[in-house]
């Protein structure tokens, strides 16, 4: 019988033809592969006895290519619609740009620039000039330099102040920041010696004190922005750590992760007590490391600030080289920091912000339109309810913040069958599941993807196309 099914497959040649009607700006190589791909899924389907004659029949054959074609030929790197609730969702691309922000890219890739050029002099300049004074601005440092991400400045600011020397750090804060990367290994790759002190839950400032020698080459002070420790704990105030590291002549460094220039607490999210990268400067760290497209809004970065003396040492290291940022990088972080000149300009222009302070007035009529929409598709069942999202982005662990969901259930369809056919529709549409139903969290839905996704579920998910 199988061999039957095997003779009904149409030629690769004979595909090619009746596709390029439908793909006629595809190149051949490209849509020739594909449909070799999509044959032997067939061919597998058939020796597993997945398959049916009625299933190769050419109509119907022609229908299910077309359909695996218009998902496989688009590129790989696509616009989704982030219906999660996780305003920071490294999965998805972390932070949006701003407006602002994406104008200052298009503008440095679009025309020649100033990037490694002194307008003043006429001579060769420093790609980092166009970051550091404003860096060194909005935080009190007195220099600044940026990398491509906070695990590269963990790893050049030890390799530059502690290659085979040891970095005391508490135990406690021995993180793992996602992707398997962890603090030891960033250490260990520095050539920098770890020297744990203290214990899981609890280390004393006579913990960090018993360990310094002789081959002491810093304090690290490692903030746990992805997790708490809560209960029977206590850690060692920077403060502290401060007046330790001026005692033994010391730097003291610290590893922020995700950096915060906002507090959280002024505009009625106290419970969003995230330190900020200012109060660190204040306090006296000799270093201070955190990332550009988490909390900061901005786009993927490392971005390093603290001592002259020291910031200089690092700029000298030649690792500089192999990690610094691009131009698209530098001017769409730029255009970020110019933003927190001004506060209120902060947080109605950078959308990392203006999701995370979104009213929760304003996400419950959102919610309500939507469901409105969606509420006109006989198939669906719908409601909106008061839910929690997260910032994400390894910020703020265990902080729920209040939100408003629209939950769907869709006719003979499970929440996770519905979750998988939202994944093929264009754009892809990501939402999460709870209480096995499929819900859509507003905080992280623009307000002009409400109409998108009435779209999405009328012509793609609806009557005919299930």
């Amino acid at each position: 019988m199988s061999n039957n099914l095997y003779a009904k497959l149409p030629s690769t040649e004979r595909l090619i033809q009746v596709m390029q009607q439908h793909f006629y700006d595809t190149p051949n190589l490209l849509l020739k592969t594909k449909i070799n791909e999509y044959l032997e899924n067939l061919r597998q389907q058939i020796k597993k006895g997945n398959i049916s004659k009625i299933d190769l029949e050419e109509k119907t054959l022609i229908k299910n290519l077309l359909s695996f074609l218009n998902f496989e030929l688009k590129p790989h790197f696509r616009e989704v619609i982030n219906g999660t609730g996780v305003v920071v969702h490294t999965n998805l691309g972390r932070s949006l740009l701003s407006k602002k922000a994406l104008d200052a890219v298009c503008q440095a890739c679009s025309h020649y620039s100033n990037l490694e050029f002194n307008l003043n002099t006429g001579k060769r300049g420093s790609r980092y000039s166009h970051v550091e004074e404003i860096l060194c601005l909005l935080t009190g440092a007195e220099s600044a330099l940026v990398v491509n991400n906070n695990a590269a400045a963990v790893l050049i600011m030890l390799d530059t102040l502690a290659k085979e020397k040891e970095v005391i750090v508490s135990r406690g804060e021995l993180v793992e920041i996602g992707g398997s990367f962890r603090i030891p290994d960033v250490m260990q790759k520095s050539g920098a010696i770890l020297k744990e002190v203290g214990t899981t839950n609890r280390t004393h400032l006579k913990d960090y004190e018993q360990a310094i020698n002789e081959n002491t080459a810093c304090i690290m002070k490692v903030h746990t922005s992805n997790y708490r420790i809560i209960g029977f704990h206590k850690s060692v105030s920077l403060e502290e750590l401060v007046k330790l590291g001026a005692k033994y002549h010391l730097p003291i460094i610290e590893d922020m992760g995700s950096g915060n220039f906002i507090s959280f607490s002024k505009y009625g999210f106290s419970q969003l007590n995230e330190p900020t990268v200012q109060e660190s400067i204040k306090v006296g760290l000799d270093l201070v490391s955190f990332s550009g497209d988490k909390l900061l809004g901005g786009p993927q970065a490392g971005i390093i600030v603290g001592k002259k003396d020291i910031v200089d040492k690092i700029k000298q290291n030649p690792l500089n080289r192999a990690l610094r940022i691009d131009k698209m990088t530098l001017s769409a972080l730029e255009a970020t920091l110019r933003l927190y000149l001004d506060e209120a300009t902060a947080l109605k222009e950078i959308p990392t912000l203006n999701l995370i302070f979104t009213p929760l007035t304003t996400l419950k009529n959102r919610a309500r339109r939507l469901k409105n929409l969606l509420s006109k598709i006989h198939e669906l069942e719908v409601k909106t309810v008061k839910s929690t999202s997260r910032v994400g982005g390894g910020s703020l662990p265990e902080k729920d913040i209040s939100t408003y969901v629209v939950q769907i259930k869709m006719k003979n369809l499970s929440a996770e069958k519905l979750r998988q056919k939202l994944l093929k529709t264009t754009p892809p549409l990501i939402g999460r599941i709870e209480d096995d139903i499929f819900c859509l969290d507003v905080r992280t839905i623009l307000s002009k993807e409400i109409n998108l996704i009435y779209q999405i579920f009328s012509q793609q998910i609806g009557s005919g196309n299930a």
